[in-house]
């Protein structure tokens, strides 16, 4: 069934392409100037998009989440603009739905074409999304601004507005909603944690990308063409910080994983526990339906988990905490609190990982997760339990009336029968 809502995802959007071009082949193009202008826009917002895996990260499951996803802000703004166009400097415009989709269509694939000839095209869904995004932006407004209905109440001044502020509210919404559709098709996840997700990341660049496409629509029907690349500086700008920020940000997982091997290197945990245990945590968080900010606390923790045992005269064998005492345990996790204060992340991710060890009764959530991993791996993969990785599990399920918390048990069940971890290419609302 999830598969489907994919396919008929992508093929609305092939059929949507395919009509538009050819109508568009056919006609002839209308007002080419304006078609032009508004495909240079997106095609220079097309090659300024950032690679992906240059900036971006994929995670430990090989998706980015959403609110660091945004493959060409100003090509997706100037696509909105364009199927908002009404007028160009007083005069009305004639281009309809489908050479919307055409212009948009063709100017994305020019200016992705340096990105294809390095192997870092688009993504398939990312494409259909954009396509049927803008076709529903194109068809909520040119065949009501072009009949007339708007213009007696709503087609002047400040009711205008309102109603393309409104219009992209509902393509905001459009978009997300296919964005959670297809990566629910692709991943199996809970659909409400990824449409939240969505939503979110809309609330962030989002914004200035709808913001930009109504004042570029408004702009261009005043001023004319040459407003365009006066309009384009501001999300230009904002791209820029977005690059910044998504550069600190890979910058800081990088400096969280460096610190999860010093207790590898020192010789105190099995080479690949920290990774394999924050891989499988943040799949059993998305199995739980975290938000995307909970899943980054879930991975951090886990990362750094065993991060107390650098402060070990005698060091545990093999690493594995899941078999100590509970004293001793929870000391442990104490200090590993204490060495991932002062490393300065997130207060939330060092009171994971100091309460790790507690009953899960009187854990966060997080917290819970980053326990039943560990010990299935500790059990498992070190070869802590003779009967394997399925009598380790059962071991868990023993455990539940105070270690682990049956929930987060039986998701891990769930998450390792789809085969351990969250497999998904990237996919990006554009």
């Amino acid at each position: 069934m999830r598969s489907a809502a994919a396919w008929a995802v992508r093929a609305g959007a092939g059929l949507l392409t395919a009509a538009a071009l050819g109508a568009t082949l056919w006609n002839g193009v209308s007002d080419p100037g304006a078609a032009l202008a508004f495909g240079a826009l997106v095609a220079v917002g097309e090659l300024a998009r950032r690679d992906r895996g240059t900036v971006h990260r994929a995670g430990a499951a090989g998706r980015i989440p959403a609110e660091d996803r945004q493959p060409a802000p100003l090509g997706s703004a100037g696509a909105l603009a364009y199927a908002l166009l009404g007028e160009n400097a007083g005069r009305p415009t004639h281009h309809g739905v489908l050479q919307v989709i055409a212009v948009v269509v063709a100017a994305a694939l020019a200016g992705a074409v340096p990105h294809i000839a390095r192997g870092r095209g688009p993504d398939v869904d990312q494409v259909a999304s954009r396509v049927l995004t803008v076709a529903f932006t194109a068809v909520c407004f040119a065949p009501l601004y072009g009949s007339g209905l708007l213009r007696p109440g709503a087609g002047r001044g400040p009711y205008l507005v309102l109603f393309l502020l409104l219009l992209l509210g509902l393509t905001a919404l459009c978009d997300a909603v296919l964005a959670a559709t297809l990566a629910r098709a692709r991943t199996g996840w809970p659909y409400g944690p990824l449409l939240r997700d969505e939503l979110r990341a809309r609330l962030g660049i989002g914004s200035a990308i709808c913001a930009t496409g109504v004042v570029m629509a408004l702009g261009v029907a005043v001023a004319g063409l040459w407003a365009l690349p006066v309009l384009s500086v501001p999300l230009l700008l904002t791209q820029l910080s977005f690059r910044r920020i998504a550069a600190v940000r890979t910058t800081y997982r990088q400096t969280i994983t460096s610190l999860a091997r010093a207790t590898e290197i020192a010789g105190c945990t099995r080479p690949g526990h920290a990774r394999r245990v924050a891989d499988l945590s943040r799949a059993v968080g998305r199995d739980l339906g975290l938000s995307e900010r909970e899943l980054t606390v879930v991975e951090y923790a886990a990362l750094m988990h065993d991060i107390g045992q650098l402060s070990l005269v005698d060091p545990v064998p093999d690493g594995a905490t899941a078999g100590l005492p509970a004293d001793e345990a929870r000391r442990i996790a104490g200090l590993g609190g204490e060495v991932a204060r002062q490393t300065g992340v997130p207060a939330e991710v060092a009171v994971v990982v100091e309460r790790q060890a507690e009953p899960y009764r009187e854990q966060p959530v997080a917290a819970r997760i980053v326990r039943a991993v560990n010990a299935y791996d500790d059990l498992s993969a070190g070869g802590g339990h003779p009967g394997g990785s399925l009598a380790a599990l059962e071991q868990l399920r023993l455990g539940t009336g105070h270690d682990y918390q049956p929930e987060v048990v039986e998701s891990l069940a769930r998450v390792l029968a789809r085969g351990g971890r969250d497999r998904v290419v990237p996919v990006a609302p554009g």
